[in-house]
């Protein structure tokens, strides 16, 4: 469903973009922007509840809350969107940019922050303090080289919690630890009920992460965002929505399966590293199967089955990846 607002009425959205740009990303992401004509991505609009919705097009999401302080972003996605997000945005608010919030440092949810933050008012931009040491270390040119140009860096960080008040409701920040990345931020609107989980909760793939994150912390960072949210009631009301890196919005019992769905591919991983098999010998035995109609199948790439068996496989035994 595709929905339209005027000027000036409060509320929230999420972008979904992809893009090819400067910012250093994996060979995988790389081979996926390059299949990627932006020119053809639709961005349509889902109401989420509360003061949220969210916008879909091409890669993640991108949370946006909009209201009579101005708007605040949860992550821009990559460059070559930045202006499909503003045009979004304009056609919600005519008020300006003045917060974006990065859950990590990858260029899919980082790429347009130096764009966006050009088009608003004395923006600024948080991140966790791991994010920063990424996006500023000197280029390397290598896979899981993260470094970014200047303007896409945060212009403020945090370490464990940072809360704000904006557009009337608080706004928490939190840093998931080792998890998709090494500075992962979950983001929760308290007035509207509604948690961005980042890539700690990507709903439509198999669990994933850099060389600086883990599944185990994939795992608790899940297991603290179920701590923190509530279920619908009986007749399937209510409840904290919640907003994940990729995928459609999910709710409590969605991430509770998701979770199951990790710890046991976990647990099975590391059952057959044990025994002494191989890597080539654990895709081939295929331990997460019965999952593929929901997350996909033995394919290669970001998210896939055998892209997660040798993220977990390598994690699990302590090889460099």
């Amino acid at each position: 469903m595709s929905i339209h607002f005027s000027a000036g009425s409060v509320c929230a959205i999420v972008v979904s973009a992809a893009f090819c740009g400067p910012v250093a990303v994996s060979p995988e992401q790389a081979r996926a922007q390059a299949r990627q004509n932006f020119d053809a991505v639709k961005v349509e609009t889902h109401p989420v509840q509360g003061k949220i919705y969210m916008l879909t097009g091409a890669g993640g999401n991108v949370t946006v809350q909009v209201g009579p302080d101005g708007v605040l972003l949860v992550d821009t996605q990559f460059a070559p969107m930045a202006p499909k997000i503003l045009g979004a945005i304009r056609e919600l608010t005519d008020k300006p940019v003045r917060y974006i919030i990065n859950t990590h440092v990858h260029a899919d949810h980082t790429g347009g922050n130096e764009a966006i933050a050009k088009a608003g008012q004395d923006v600024k931009i948080i991140g966790h303090e791991n994010l920063l040491k990424a996006m500023s270390a000197p280029p390397t040119h290598q896979p899981f080289d993260f470094s970014a140009p200047r303007g896409d860096w945060p212009t403020e960080t945090y370490k464990d919690k940072q809360r704000l008040e904006f557009n009337g409701e608080e706004v928490e920040l939190i840093h998931i630890q080792k998890g998709h990345s090494s500075g992962d931020t979950i983001v929760f609107f308290h007035g509207s009920d509604v948690l961005s989980a980042g890539d700690v909760y990507a709903s439509n793939r198999y669990p994933t992460f850099d060389p600086s994150g883990s599944i185990e912390g994939v795992i608790i960072g899940m297991n603290r965002i179920l701590g923190m949210i509530k279920p619908p009631d009986k007749q399937g009301k209510g409840g904290t929505a919640i907003v994940p890196g990729h995928g459609p919005i999910g709710h409590q019992a969605d991430l509770v399966a998701y979770r199951d769905m990790a710890a046991t591919i976990r647990d099975r991983i590391r059952a057959m590293l044990e025994q002494g098999m191989t890597l080539e010998q654990v895709k081939a035995m295929h331990p997460m199967k019965e999952y593929d109609p929901t997350y996909g199948g033995p394919s290669t790439g970001i998210g896939s089955a055998d892209g997660t068996i040798e993220e977990i496989y390598d994690d699990l035994a302590g090889l460099p990846r």
